[in-house]
């Protein structure tokens, strides 16, 4: 054999393995409902970190498409979309690696045992072996992947705030573009709540920005400790901080938020030892609610925007008071109403 029939043979191997990972993706891709649902109903879901069914559905639907990804491309790129989703994901539930690692292998037996079944490329196709040996490779290199990405963006920095530990604006704002989102998919209620502190700013002008900041790590303390475990509450700029509310109605949101507001009144006062003047601490909120109908297409930075231009409006009527922003019914994106 020649040099010419040793590199035509090579390239013969090479077209091969390529269509072979295209067959393998594409099989992945199809069976991915599946994949996700067997694997999620042996993948010990109740364990100490309080994982729900729908949450390891949208883990198991994320590993399977980075499995085919990794299959289709022979690698995968750490800094891509989809892994920095799946460590966002993570990060949402304080998920560990190791149970992240059981995860993505009983994905790779659950979609290797689906597989199997193919009659072109199963279990009993001459090409079984190299597509389990490809599938393998690909779970790990998917693995590496994430972990590469963990290393590139450290935990604490992508999602506490250091002085309220509430999370961050940058974390919430991914929470939120996903969850307006599976509102519209399934038509169900959300709810946002902002809370901003009344003349913060005086309080730093006068009595020094120490005591500003001891007012809104008592407030971010208040906040994380008032609203339920699965309630995302993060501090959203300098004296304001957010909280959605999944599947919860308007007069629960209003409710919650005038209970806080009083409770900040009352608790968070302080006292001017220079002078042994009570100073009041209050709040300014407004609560933005849709009621979202199955199709609906929710604009997350419009909501934000809106509930902004109510928390101005609470302001110039006096502060220390809860503006109502409701009846979004049935809005898509370019529909959302001007302020």
């Amino acid at each position: 054999m020649d040099a010419r029939d040793s590199t035509s043979g090579s390239e013969r191997a090479g077209k091969l393995q390529e269509d072979l990972r295209q067959q393998i993706s594409a099989a992945l891709i199809e069976q991915a409902e599946l994949i996700t649902s067997d694997t999620v109903a042996i993948f010990p879901y109740s364990g100490s970190e309080q994982l729900d069914a729908e949450y390891c559905h949208r883990i198991g639907r994320l590993l399977t498409q980075l499995l085919a990804f990794s299959v289709r491309d022979g690698w995968l790129d750490a800094r891509g979309g989809l892994v920095g989703d799946l460590h966002r994901m993570t990060l949402e539930r304080s998920l560990s690696s190791e149970r992240l690692f059981t995860f993505a292998y009983l994905t790779e037996r659950t979609a290797l045992d689906e597989l199997a079944l193919s009659e072109t490329i199963g279990a009993t196709s001459e090409p079984w072996p190299s597509v389990a040996q490809i599938v393998r490779r690909a779970s790990f290199d998917m693995l590496a992947g994430y972990t590469e990405r963990a290393q590139l963006e450290p935990a604490g920095a992508a999602l506490i705030d250091r002085l309220t530990t509430l999370y961050t604006r940058e974390f919430f704002e991914a929470v939120l573009a996903k969850e307006v989102d599976r509102a519209g998919r399934y038509g169900v209620p959300i709810s946002l709540i902002l809370f901003d502190v009344d003349r913060l700013s005086a309080i730093n002008k006068e009595f020094g920005y120490g005591v500003g900041d001891r007012v809104l790590e008592r407030l971010g303390i208040l906040l994380r400790t008032y609203f339920r475990q699965h309630d995302w509450v993060a501090r959203h700029s300098e004296d304001s901080m957010v909280v959605l509310l999944t599947r919860t109605e308007v007069e629960q949101a209003v409710e919650l938020a005038e209970r806080l507001r009083h409770t900040v009144e009352d608790r968070l006062w302080f006292t001017d030892h220079r002078t042994d003047r009570h100073v009041p601490v209050t709040v300014s909120a407004a609560v933005v609610s849709v009621s979202a109908k199955v199709g609906d297409v929710l604009d997350p930075e419009r909501l934000v925007a809106i509930a902004e231009a109510a928390i101005d409006r609470a302001k110039e009527r006096g502060r220390n008071r809860v503006e109502r922003v409701d009846g979004l019914t049935g809005i898509q994106q370019s529909r959302l109403p001007h302020l």
